[in-house]
């Protein structure tokens, strides 16, 4: 653990999900594939098209309509939906095959084995002080097994715009009722995470895990209030 400015008393923690309390990667790999396989099993159409078309529509998408960057969930019906189209489904044909895609979507994405670390270190905390989650992603904890450790679970997109803007921010302190500079938001990425609770007033923890140089990390933007290389050492701040 290293300490990089003074930490006020620590009242309550926000958290982020995706790579701080398991391991991500695997999973967006693994719904990715899955989603592909499903598209040309049920829509063979969409394979008429690389993989390559449907990213570069996905982004044309965000340059449109800025606002999908926000809510994964949308941004990826979107996706599905004005592809098919181009391909020549009919609207409504494309929507449900859209809604069809997102239900599939998130039975892979609530596949996730979550270490037995996280679940000690979120008992312990949950004990002491109050937690609440705060994430760009569209996982489930409550499907996960999470759910049940935080007061609020806020995600971009239904909640307001994706970290680092103030939106879930805002919100996690307002339900808290505490001073932000008394609450310690808990994540593994230097601009979402770290740049958005320093702007917000928060202290910032940086997940470390992967023994990053922050030297050399190109989201480095700010430095943090702290940084632990395992989740355990948050036991040690109360």
């Amino acid at each position: 653990m290293y300490y990089y400015r003074f930490l006020p008393s620590i009242q309550a923690m926000t958290f982020d999900l995706d790579d701080t309390l398991y391991d991500n990667v695997p999973v967006i790999r693994r719904l990715e594939n899955k989603m592909l396989d499903w598209m040309h099993l049920n829509h063979p159409i969409s394979a008429l098209r690389p993989d390559e078309w449907w990213k570069q529509l996905k982004a044309s998408l965000a340059q449109s309509s800025p606002e999908l960057v926000h809510d994964v969930t949308q941004w990826r019906y979107e996706n599905v939906m004005q592809g098919l189209i181009l391909l020549g489904y009919a609207a409504h044909d494309a929507r449900n095959a859209a809604e069809d895609a997102i239900n599939e979507m998130f039975y892979w994405r609530n596949q996730i084995d979550v270490p037995e670390e996280t679940h000690q270190v979120l008992t312990l905390l949950s004990r002491k002080i109050p937690l609440v989650a705060i994430t760009n992603g569209n996982v489930d904890p409550e499907k996960i097994g999470l759910g049940h450790y935080f007061q609020r679970i806020l995600k971009a997109g239904p909640d307001g715009f994706s970290k680092p803007y103030p939106d879930l921010f805002v919100k996690a302190q307002r339900d808290l009722g505490l001073p932000s500079s008394h609450i310690l938001h808990v994540g593994d990425h230097l601009r979402t995470d770290v740049y958005g609770a320093k702007m917000n007033g928060f202290g910032a923890c940086w997940l470390n895990d992967r023994r990053k140089n922050m030297r050399t990390a190109h989201a480095a933007m700010l430095l943090p209030d702290l940084e632990i290389h395992q989740l355990q050492s948050l036991l040690h701040l109360l």
